[in-house]
């Protein structure tokens, strides 16, 4: 049987967490990958940290958005990290898309869409005319034709982007208890697989508190 995959959001600079999330999270039912962010990259110790991390699955979140030329070097900078995936904003554009593309070599490129913490409201405040799910599926045709390797995005918007675009998706603002946080546009994890989502990514529900109590719990709600 095919394992649910999921990501878990390593929002912490605290290499002692890090650990403990990474050992409290193990477990035979969920295939689990670890996404680091900005912050934990440019801390004193996380970049050496990564370096040394072995036989993970790892998620670089940078959502780079730039000119070409910054963002390229910004992947040849972090290849040494030898991670598995890397966020750039598909809004930076379609040649910026392609340049980083071509170069990432190992690395799967991740286009991100809308933040699931703006909804339409949000995005009329910083002048756009689209509602979201018609700007997330023209910005997933553009993720398609720089060929990209995956598309982050809302669960919500998982449908509509299967159609245009056929490789991973992978979807942020998951929830599977009552506390949103700051997030908007949120689906448990079972309405996220349903809706054909590939990873998730949950960190404050699995990190904050018992960790080994959060994963029992969300193993359960993915088996009922």
């Amino acid at each position: 049987m095919k394992k649910n995959k999921i990501f878990v959001a390593c929002d912490s600079i605290n290499i002692l967490k890090i650990k403990k999330i990474i050992k409290e999270t193990a477990n035979k039912d969920i295939k689990i990958g670890y996404k680091f962010g900005l912050e934990f990259l440019n801390s004193k110790n996380g970049r050496k940290f990564l370096v040394n991390l072995k036989n993970k699955t790892t998620f670089i979140d940078l959502k780079l958005h730039d000119i070409p030329n910054t963002c390229v070097s910004t992947i040849k900078a972090i290849k040494d990290l030898k991670v598995n995936y890397l966020t750039i904003h598909i809004s930076s554009g379609l040649d910026n898309l392609k340049a980083c593309k071509k170069i990432s070599g190992k690395i799967k490129l991740i286009g991100v869409t809308i933040l699931t913490s703006l909804d339409n409201k949000s995005l009329k405040e910083i002048g756009f005319d689209k509602k979201v799910k018609q700007l997330v599926l023209h910005q997933a045709k553009l993720a398609n034709k720089a060929k990209l390797d995956a598309i982050v995005c809302s669960a919500q918007e998982v449908n509509i982007v299967k159609k245009v675009f056929k490789k991973e998706i992978i979807t942020p603002g998951i929830r599977f208890n009552s506390n949103l946080d700051d997030q908007k546009r949120v689906l448990s994890p079972r309405q996220a697989y349903q809706n054909g989502s590939d990873w998730l990514v949950i960190g404050r529900p699995i990190t904050r508190g018992n960790i080994k109590k959060n994963i029992s719990v969300l193993i359960n709600h993915l088996n009922k």
